[in-house]
């Protein structure tokens, strides 16, 4: 039997990104991944024709550029190929009647385009960077720390001495409005409150969620300032480097090797088993990449997990699905609104914050959503390698779409499966971006569409398709991720530990998991008091 300090079941960047903390800090380890790469959500390929590189699911990298991962081994990286393409056109919105409004990387160029659009809508802009300002090093403070810990109680500390219980109170109290409750508190028209409103849909946050108004503050004004984020030649290459830096630091990355049970001997995780029978022992660590439903129901013996467990991961609950369709077009999307708008990051169309309350019923309901929001990524404006020259990759993100599809909200699709409809609602999707840019149908060369059903068969954290591996509302998100007793990553399970979007701080490419699940097994190893530090 093999043996290793510690084990990892699944090749997903938290995945990876716990392993190489460990490998630096000597230990031995094996990363186990089922699927034919490692990567789990961030992966890419050339599903459409030979030549246009996809980005398959998460494309926006901004938050992993921002990560203290990178900040630890963005040389190492670097070193087997990971880099990254800035664009200073991060994102915009597009309306019907051919309006538009844009984020570029700069605050006075947005401002002066909001202040065209309205100056009640520039004015509330201004008075929300000036709260961002104010309070975001404690919100990525709060982001980079397990909850609840003594790291996050220092954080605490400063935000109350610098800001006292007002300041606090005025940030509580933003952070748990809706998204459309924010837009309403700073912006003048429907536009600019559906710019913000947006962002929360990237998520299973709708305009009348609350909780929702944290990520559209952090997000636009990240993006304002530093741009969008890409990996150049396709987002796999961020996986991939990071196996290779475990793999040259003596670690173990192997592909194709699904585990179908955590060995436990007198309530402890001592290893995996995997569905060729191979037995992998773990002197130290079992750390689970997947869902905690994978985890309890799948992985463990039941006789193993107490009831109060088992009642929790039952009630986990899953947001809406998504509708990935990818895009090999023979030219720029041609926008109604003109100008630069076929050069940025993301075009949002929704097009008003209504529009996606609708939707978010309707998909939640089981029904296909009449209207959807598109989350188009104009990737190869970011990275033209992506595609052969003149010609152009689009990423589609359909947000939301049910997992199960009980009907249709048009009444105009028949079917109940996702193989059935597939088609049909792709036309929805084509038909709605042809009325924002005219023309694009016909240069569509080839596309591939991704149901949930397809999410979910590729990586199995993708529960029903919904992007985020669980819902983010806020009886599941902070301390609360993914349930009670679990958010410092350690399981009912002495020596099994869980990572990924499942646990805090949840969906994303900003490796934070990875990094806070590698500091824990490290220092129950240690007895609570070595910390993690990345060697140089």
């Amino acid at each position: 039997m093999e043996e290793y300090d510690a084990v990892v079941i699944g090749g997903g960047h938290n995945g990876l990104v716990a392993a190489l903390y460990l490998v630096r800090a000597g230990w031995s380890v094996a990363v186990l991944e089922q699927a034919g790469a490692v990567g789990g959500a961030i992966a890419s390929g050339e599903v459409t024709l030979p030549g246009f590189v996809h980005d398959l699911y998460a494309t926006n990298q901004n938050l992993f550029v921002a990560s203290q991962v990178h900040a630890d081994f963005g040389p190492d990286l670097a070193r087997h190929g990971l880099r990254f393409r800035v664009c200073d056109r991060p994102f915009a919105n597009a309306f019907p009647g051919g309006q538009s409004l844009r984020v570029y990387r700069g605050y006075e160029r947005t401002l002066d385009g909001l202040a065209a659009h309205d100056a009640g809508d520039a004015e509330g802009f201004a008075d929300l960077y000036r709260f961002y300002q104010r309070f975001a090093p404690h919100l990525f403070g709060f982001y980079g720390c397990a909850l609840p810990s003594a790291a996050a109680a220092c954080e605490a500390a400063r935000l109350l001495a610098r800001h006292r219980l007002r300041g606090a109170g005025e940030l509580v109290r933003t952070l748990l409005m809706s998204t459309r409750e924010l837009g309403e508190s700073r912006f003048a028209t429907r536009e600019a409150r559906a710019m913000a409103a947006c962002w929360g849909m990237h998520l299973d946050f709708a305009p009348d969620v609350t909780g929702g108004a944290v990520f559209p503050i952090l997000e636009i004004f990240s993006d304002m300032e530093t741009g969008m984020a890409v990996v150049e030649g396709g987002a796999g290459r961020l996986p991939e480097a990071l196996a290779a830096v475990v793999a040259e630091g003596g670690g173990t990355v192997r592909t194709g090797v699904e585990v179908d049970r955590v060995l436990c001997r007198n309530g402890h995780a001592v290893g995996v088993r995997t569905t060729d029978g191979t037995r992998v022992a773990a002197r130290r660590a079992v750390i689970a990449n997947v869902g905690p439903r994978a985890l309890y129901e799948r992985l463990l013996p039941q006789a193993g997990v107490p009831a109060s467990v088992r009642r929790g991961v039952r009630s986990y609950r899953y947001g809406p699905g998504t509708l990935m369709l990818h895009l090999a077009l023979d030219g720029p999307v041609p926008w109604a609104a003109g100008g630069d708008l076929f050069r940025f990051g993301y075009v949002h169309v929704a097009p008003y914050v209504d529009d996606l309350a609708r939707t978010y019923a309707e998909a939640q309901a089981g029904l296909l959503p009449a209207d959807p929001l598109l989350v188009v990524g104009q990737t190869s404006a970011i990275d033209p390698g992506r595609a052969p020259a003149g010609r152009d990759t689009l990423w589609v993100q359909v947000r939301a779409v049910p997992a199960k599809v009980r009907g249709d909200a048009a009444d105009v699709i028949p079917g109940r499966q996702w193989p059935d409809v597939a088609d049909a609602m792709t036309e929805r999707v084509l038909s709605k971006l042809e009325r924002y840019a005219p023309g694009v149908t016909g240069l569509v060369a080839a596309y591939a569409a991704h149901t949930p059903r397809d999410l979910e068969e590729a990586n199995p954290n993708l529960v029903g398709g919904d992007n985020g591996a669980g819902s983010h509302h806020l009886t599941q998100n902070f301390m609360f991720r993914p349930l009670a007793g679990h958010s410092r990553y350690r399981t009912a399970v002495p020596g099994l530990y869980l990572t990924g979007a499942a646990t805090w701080p949840g969906a994303g490419t900003n490796a934070a998991s990875g990094r806070l699940t590698a500091r824990q097994v490290l220092r129950d190893a240690h007895g609570g008091r070595r910390r993690l530090r990345a060697r140089r």
